[in-house]
């Protein structure tokens, strides 16, 4: 079976092909600045033949999609002759709402769902839809497409999780409750951890901690999560590269009323101007504002301060709540290649047991995985690059050998 997978950004086009007999990655690349100048396609196979191009200018995601069928296909960079080779094309979709707890195929109904559900995730959601409206009208019924979702992970958290302290009604009228979202990349490496530590996940419990430009920490009790720190929306949970992170709702009317903002406006603030980014001043990019402190910047060093005192706090609330802890996962941009937060965090958590092997820990970078806690650790610590696409791809094999 060979899957084409895409994941669809608001101004971005992430894509995949696996052949699922050896799970191997025939190609796989990047469209960049879609509907901007200057946009850029870049993609590599496994032969390792590279393909780099800058257009004037991708119109949309249906400029994107077309320019990496004729990729794919291409003689000289292409892995397969025709697209009658693919079986399936598969879809990342952020949020799934209370309708998806499984990768589903895909038809009428799935995208009007999906549609009713742009409103909670109006950036992901509508460019995710978007792409596969796109590919439905290049391929017609003649390739089936599936759709994964990032809040399907969560769908059996107990009731005491993701519900809130807002008038049920709301719940019932709206469907207000925590969703929690990165559900591919934290299910991935927390089966990951099982299986390095060649035990069982059903006998493990496991924190795993996306740390990304977007950021999130799941509780895995036996395979199960049971608690995440991203709630309703993305914007829950820790400070992040743009993000704010949790804060006092009554922060948000307070400013909007001293301010006069519109709803509207005060989403863009803690959406695109606060986390790393509104704290520092200086970039939401975790390297950059590393390198701004060390430099003596007071505020970049707060903001990072802020992101490592808030992870501590997560693995031990997560700790509690699950009763104890075995395992503990890095992974996403900051998680596998910035180990001075992992030692901040792992120093912090002694308490717990936790003993990190520093010199391994400064070495686990760039691509390097594996375990950075000592043998005398109480919790084994390890660094886990996710690779959400076969996650993605695993999930919409199943589908065909139900």
């Amino acid at each position: 079976m060979i899957i084409l997978l895409l994941n669809a950004g608001s101004s971005s086009l992430k894509f995949q092909v696996i052949d699922m007999v050896c799970e191997k990655v025939l190609i796989k690349g990047t469209c960049e600045k879609i509907n901007s100048r200057k946009s850029l396609i870049r993609s590599r196979s496994f032969a390792g033949v590279e393909f780099i191009r800058q257009y004037d200018e991708l119109v949309d995601h249906k400029d994107a999609v077309y320019h990496i069928k004729e990729i794919i296909t291409d003689s000289k960079y292409g892995v397969i002759k025709d697209f009658s080779e693919v079986s399936v094309i598969g879809h990342r979709v952020v949020h799934g709402g209370e309708y998806f707890k499984d990768a589903v195929l895909i038809d009428d109904d799935v995208i009007e769902k999906i549609r009713d559900l742009i409103v909670l995730a109006p950036l992901h959601n509508q460019a995710n839809l978007n792409v596969i409206l796109i590919c439905r009208e290049l391929f017609g019924d003649k390739i089936s497409q599936a759709a994964v979702f990032d809040t399907s992970f969560y769908f059996g958290m107990p009731q005491k999780a993701y519900m809130y302290g807002l008038p049920y009604r709301y719940y019932e009228k709206y469907n207000i409750r925590k969703y929690g979202f990165h559900g591919t990349s934290h299910k991935f490496v927390g089966e990951k951890c099982a299986e390095i530590m060649n035990q069982k996940i059903e006998d493990l419990k496991i924190i795993t901690c996306h740390l990304g430009n977007g950021s999130s920490i799941t509780a895995i009790d036996r395979g199960k999560a049971v608690d995440t720190s991203m709630g309703f929306t993305p914007l829950d949970g820790l400070i992040m590269g743009t993000r704010c992170g949790s804060l006092d709702p009554s922060i948000v009317t307070f400013i909007e009323e001293k301010e006069n903002l519109s709803p509207e406006k005060m989403d863009s603030i803690l959406n695109k101007e606060s986390g790393f980014l509104g704290i520092s001043g200086v970039s939401n990019d975790d390297r950059e504002v590393l390198e701004s402190a060390k430099n003596g910047d007071e505020r970049s060093a707060l903001s990072q301060e802020m992101f490592d005192y808030q992870i501590i706090k997560y693995i031990g609330a997560y700790a509690a709540a699950m009763n104890g802890c075995d395992a503990i996962v890095f992974t996403a941009g900051i998680g596998e290649n910035q180990w001075g937060h992992r030692e901040n965090v792992c120093e912090s958590l002694s308490f717990m047991g936790v003993e990190l092997d520093k010199k391994v820990n400064r070495e686990m970078i760039f691509g390097k995985c594996g375990k950075i806690s000592s043998p005398k650790s109480a919790v084994e610590v390890f660094v886990i690059a996710a690779n959400e696409e076969l996650a993605m791809a695993r999930y919409i094999q199943k589908i065909f050998t139900k």
